[in-house]
């Protein structure tokens, strides 16, 4: 099931915006401690060539209880200078000292003719994870850019996502994309840890209401989370035009049922692999060429659709999992679901 009218790309995920590649470092054991978390990815370009020549970008949030560092930047410069980095809330800065590595081994101008400010998002998976061990280091950074690819993106209950819950059941990672008329691709990932089982809507469809409720002590974890929301696209956008393009991930992830809740941190960024800003006059060539309106409220349908199938996404791939405390994070049950669609005449 594809939501929405735009078709996808090839493999429906972010990779999908060529140049773009993730990866991920998943951490997962129960001694000494239960750990149950790790880190996610993006990398927009290789590291030595967004160094050279940072992309346009921009940033957005519907509510702010949460962290994406680099934004100050990001809303003064414009540009994104290195990968982005998804990791739970109180190993942010161990994710950001693994891209703060991995961009001076990159690249000999890093920390000397410039210092670069590390973009990292955050969500809580303390639920699952035990938050005090501090499980992920900048290894594991390092580690998720050395696996990153252009193949298609696993999603669900891996690197940042492995310990994340969303609207009632297990969530995590999910991406996908769409590609406008205009020939421009849109591609969005998400990391989803937000929302209580009887917001979660489908394609329209008030699926948490229709379910039938299975109450469970060990599943129980506040409603309260966060969702962070990248969006990558081709388009030769500037960076005002990447900050509306992200400011509409807000309206997808409503569709699936967000509202934003007081304690939850609804933050987006968007950056265009086209339109660049060169560091000291070298590095490849820069877009100047700016979309047409018709073109960019094209790419705006394009991000609340895939914004709302990532997250749909990130909940039909995730399967169970028990973490700290004997804590639980059911995977969603996808027969009830689809037969549920069905009866809506939201399945051919």
């Amino acid at each position: 099931m594809v939501i929405g009218v735009l078709p996808t790309g090839p493999t429906n995920g972010i990779v999908d915006v060529g140049g773009v590649s993730v990866g991920h470092s998943t951490v997962w054991h129960d001694e000494p401690h239960v750990a149950r978390t790790g880190v996610t990815v993006i990398v927009p370009d290789p590291l030595d060539v967004m160094f050279d020549s940072p992309m346009a970008a921009g940033t957005a949030v519907l509510n702010g209880a949460g962290e994406i560092t680099g934004s100050f930047a990001i809303a003064e410069w414009g540009v994104i200078e290195t990968p982005i980095a998804l990791a739970t809330t109180m190993t942010v800065g161990r994710a950001y000292d693994g891209l703060v590595q991995a961009m001076i081994a990159a690249h000999p101008g890093a920390g000397v003719d410039d210092c670069i400010i590390p973009v990292v998002g955050e969500c809580d998976d303390s639920h699952l994870d035990d938050a005090r061990a501090l499980s992920v280091t900048a290894q594991n950074t390092i580690d998720a850019l050395a696996g990153a690819t252009q193949v298609a993106v696993v999603e669900g209950a891996i690197g940042a996502g492995t310990g994340m819950s969303c609207l009632g059941y297990k969530g995590g990672i999910g991406t996908s994309s769409r590609i406008v008329p205009a020939g421009f691709t849109v591609g969005v990932l998400v990391l989803t840890n937000f929302g209580a089982a009887e917001e979660l809507v489908v394609d329209g469809v008030p699926i948490g209401r229709l379910l039938p409720v299975e109450r469970d002590a060990s599943a129980e974890r506040p409603a309260e989370g966060s969702c962070i929301v990248v969006v990558a696209t081709d388009a030769p956008l500037t960076h005002s035009q990447c900050e509306r393009v992200a400011r509409r991930a807000g309206l997808g992830l409503a569709r699936t049922g967000s509202t934003a809740r007081h304690g939850s941190g609804e933050i987006f960024c968007a950056f265009s692999t086209k339109y660049r800003v060169l560091r000291k006059g070298v590095g490849p060539l820069v877009s100047r060429v700016e979309v047409a309106t018709s073109a960019l409220n094209e790419l705006f349908t394009a991000t609340v659709e895939a914004t709302e199938e990532a997250v749909l996404n990130s909940l039909f791939v995730a399967d169970t999992v028990i973490g700290v405390g004997g804590h639980r994070s059911v995977g969603l049950p996808h027969d009830r679901v689809v037969e549920l669609l069905r009866s809506h005449g939201r399945l051919r």
